[in-house]
């Protein structure tokens, strides 16, 4: 974690949501932040989101889902990129 604070770029690989289902990408952490507004790229299983200083958004969906069915899974509001495209496999 420290490592990342000094990053110029940081690109964090996860899964959407939870085994459960639940969410993961939340409008505020739940955890402890130790290298707070470092990470510049999330790719998930189901989407590619790239963090501005508007906000979150949404570059790439995975084949077979829609932007809003990306948005329905997570908690703060994506910024809908206009030439939002489907993620090559």
């Amino acid at each position: 974690m420290d490592l990342a604070f000094c990053c110029k770029q940081v690109i964090i690989a996860m899964e959407h949501n939870t085994p459960k289902g639940g969410l993961k990408i939340l409008k505020e952490c739940t955890y402890p932040i130790t290298a707070p507004r470092c990470v510049s790229v999330i790719v998930t299983d189901i989407a590619v989101i790239r963090v501005t200083k508007a906000g979150l958004l949404l570059e790439e969906v995975a084949p077979g889902w829609t932007a809003g069915e990306v948005q329905a899974l997570t908690e703060p509001k994506l910024i809908v990129d206009r030439g939002v495209r489907e993620m090559e496999l």
